[in-house]
């Protein structure tokens, strides 16, 4: 690759008065250091004055054309002590991987030496063929022809099978009757021809059925043959371009290889191996974390600090804000980064301390069938992979003669409220059936970092799991379970609106995403750390629940308000 210095970018102002971190950034969950604010703030200025290139971050007018972007800076130190930062785009920018003042790519796919343009050409040529033969009329019409010759074999042959069956019937009845009436030898030998006759006639029957199965099977077979031919030729050239693109695929997960510290190169595919898919997702090694460190280690610079943060309009299916930060992705970049940042000291992982230390549950109502309690914000409703401290473990201590599951219902970790714990197996189903047949009602309140123009309305977003960034959760209309949030403002305060927020569906995250998606509220919930901005906490709080009590049938009815 070449090195250019001109990636490495001087702060415009003094930093004495900022101390160098200790520690790199954990990746996954940081707030952004000093220099990486000063750095971002640069960068963020050369994107609005430069003149070099064009893109539509819609930051204007948003169209089909919009396309916002990571951007990530890292502050390195040069082998001279000099300290400064590097900037680099994920994917393209302009349709180009190579633009001044960012760093390059670790393998550039559109370079005009690169074996990629020639091999996809290839492809594509196939995917012509592929096109041009499966227009072709030919294959229409012989589908056409083969469907209403199986519409008359059908008919055909269920008519004659239905005549069939009614000849059958006749014949069983002639022969029972005429079978009664045989007193004499001379009957008998009657009843004997008559039997022959019907034996005749049944197997006529039968070959008549065999002999027109037979015509249209041959009728059949000389449409089927000649669409055959034509569809293995279509077959044959989409197994020859799997077979391509497999290839091209791998020849490019090894050209992706990434440094360390250590001067260690490994390549995608060796990254990836040991990985749960044991294959790299696409667009791995294209985000802005791997360039820079990359770069800095290829040039014999210190890794100090990192941040990324979002530029532009947000796309459609996840949840983007303009300027603000967002950690590593799990899914792509993960891997790649174990790898690069092997023995660099990094940060302390926030995601591996317990939250709950020194919180209390509150318990507002007990009796022999439940418990409603009023959990802290940051506390787990069910151990998760790293904690166990949770309400399901405090629970089940205080109470351990319950049976059953305890858990009837979830809050996210950072959303503060009210839950219902069934004490008993029956109290457990009882209550279940009723968050399955939607007949709770739940009803949360929570504070929007911005103003709304309406005072009312319902949101309609299907939601599914980010398979590449869990536990962020995407709309997507194709494969998303549905989910419905009906909202009311409650009042403004300065800047931001607090509203109610009632669920009829129990996504996970669907009111977080519901508030900042750009098709939502597009106003993230004040404090929210993965769709918004990071605060002192989710301002989120399950304020109401009514529900049936499993052992009256009543109604019962809580409320705990927010404490924000």
């Amino acid at each position: 690759m070449y090195v250019s210095k001109q990636c490495f970018t001087s702060f415009n102002q003094s930093i004495n008065s900022i101390d160098l971190p200790t520690k790199f950034t954990f990746p996954f969950y940081y707030e952004p250091h000093p220099l990486c604010l000063l750095a971002t703030e640069q960068l963020q200025q050369h994107l609005t004055t430069q003149k070099q290139w064009q893109h539509d971050f819609g930051l204007v007018n948003v169209n089909d054309n919009s396309i916002g972007k990571m951007f990530g800076v890292l502050i390195v130190q040069d082998s001279n002590g000099n300290v400064g930062y590097l900037s680099a785009f994920s994917g393209k920018l302009a349709n180009q991987n190579i633009l001044p003042h960012f760093v390059p790519p670790v393998f550039d796919i559109l370079s005009k030496e690169c074996f990629f343009t020639n091999e996809q050409t290839h492809i594509n040529n196939i995917n012509a063929q592929i096109l041009n033969k499966e227009n072709n009329p030919e294959i229409e019409k012989l589908k056409n022809l083969l469907e209403i010759l199986s519409i008359e074999a059908k008919h055909q042959i269920s008519t004659l099978q239905d005549e069939i069956i009614i000849q059958r019937k006749k014949r069983k009845l002639l022969r029972d009757t005429f079978e009664k009436s045989v007193v004499s030898q001379n009957k008998a030998q009657e009843n004997a021809l008559l039997k022959e006759q019907l034996a005749k006639e049944s197997i006529a029957e039968k070959n008549k059925l065999k002999a027109l199965k037979l015509h249209f099977t041959n009728q059949t077979n000389g449409f089927s043959a000649p669409l055959k031919r034509l569809t293995d030729e279509v077959n044959e050239l989409k197994n020859q371009r799997k077979i391509l693109s497999a290839a091209l695929q791998q020849k490019i997960f090894e050209q992706y290889r990434f440094l360390n510290s250590h001067g260690e190169e490994k390549s995608l595919q060796e990254i990836f191996i040991s990985s749960k898919t044991q294959q790299p997702p696409a667009g791995a090694g294209e985000c802005a974390a791997p360039k820079l460190l990359h770069y800095a280690f290829l040039s014999n610079m210190k890794p100090l600090a990192m941040a990324e943060f979002w530029w532009g309009a947000s796309p459609k299916s996840e949840v983007r804000q303009h300027k603000n930060f967002y950690p590593s992705c799990l899914g792509k970049c993960k891997p790649i980064l174990q790898h690069m940042l092997d023995s660099i000291e990094m940060d302390d992982n926030p995601l591996l301390i317990n939250p709950a230390i020194g919180k209390k549950l509150g318990i507002i109502y007990q009796d022999e069938f439940i418990v409603v309690i009023n959990k802290p914000a940051e506390f787990l409703s069910v151990p998760g992979k790293n904690i166990t401290d949770s309400v399901y473990e405090r629970m089940k201590a205080a109470f351990p003669s319950a049976e059953g599951p305890l858990i009837v219902h979830r809050l996210d970790m950072s959303t503060s409220g009210l839950m219902v714990i069934a004490l008993t197996k029956d109290a457990n189903k009882y209550l279940q059936r009723q968050f399955i047949n939607r007949s709770v009602t739940k009803r949360y309140v929570a504070l929007l970092d911005g103003i709304l123009t309406e005072p009312q309305g319902a949101i309609n977003l299907p939601l599914r799991g980010d398979l590449d960034d869990r536990p962020r959760q995407r709309v997507c209309y194709k494969y998303g379970k549905a989910a419905q949030t009906y909202w009311q403002v409650i009042e403004q305060q300065g800047t931001q609106t607090k509203v109610a927020l009632t669920p009829k569906t129990g996504r996970t995250h669907q009111l977080r995403v519901h508030c900042a998606h750009i098709l939502g509220l597009n106003t993230p919930i004040v404090g929210d750390d993965l769709y918004g901005k990071k605060s002192n906490r989710l301002h989120l709080h399950a304020q109401l629940l009514a529900f049936k009590h499993p052992g009256t049938h009543e109604l019962m009815q809580f409320k705990a308000e927010a404490e924000f």
